[in-house]
């Protein structure tokens, strides 16, 4: 070691329970069009910093039925690549932290990112994520395709 080089401190280091992941459930993930556009059809729930669009799979699927799977999307609207790549990182890291207490096995799910998911302190998109999951498992959330009541 040099003289007036800095040593590598032990208290800088992140404690061994700061670092620890919480336990994830089996969670997959989105990657063809058609999944994504198949999840476009189910119920959506909109907050400042994501839109959560969710839609359950058919049992006979090929994927597992006990895998939630999400997708990440980020529009060109929402800035230049630096941006967009930054809001679904977040996103995906607020899925990591939520998914395993609220999702929903056998669901699909898409996070749209909206400007929020980049601007928004980061506690604010889990709480958005968290909203939105409770949201668009509830009966009277979603998008509904009702009959109007006749006369």
């Amino acid at each position: 070691m040099r003289a007036g080089e800095p040593r590598a401190a032990r208290a800088c280091q992140p404690r061994r329970s700061q670092t620890a992941s919480p336990p994830v459930t089996a969670i997959g993930r989105l990657k063809t069009r058609s999944e994504f556009v198949f999840v476009k059809g189910g119920t959506r729930f909109a907050t400042p910093s994501l839109v959560l669009q969710a839609r359950r799979r058919a049992p006979d699927t090929a994927h597992s039925p006990e895998l939630a799977r999400f997708g990440f999307t980020a529009t060109k609207r929402l800035g230049g690549a630096v941006v967009r790549n930054r809001a679904r990182r977040r996103l995906k890291e607020a899925v990591r932290l939520t998914a395993a207490d609220q999702a929903v096995e056998g669901y699909d799910y898409v996070l749209i990112a909206r400007g929020g998911a980049v601007q928004r302190p980061f506690t604010e998109v889990i709480k958005d994520l968290q909203r939105a999951l409770t949201k668009v498992h509830e009966p009277s959330s979603g998008k509904r395709h009702r009959k109007p009541p006749s006369a």
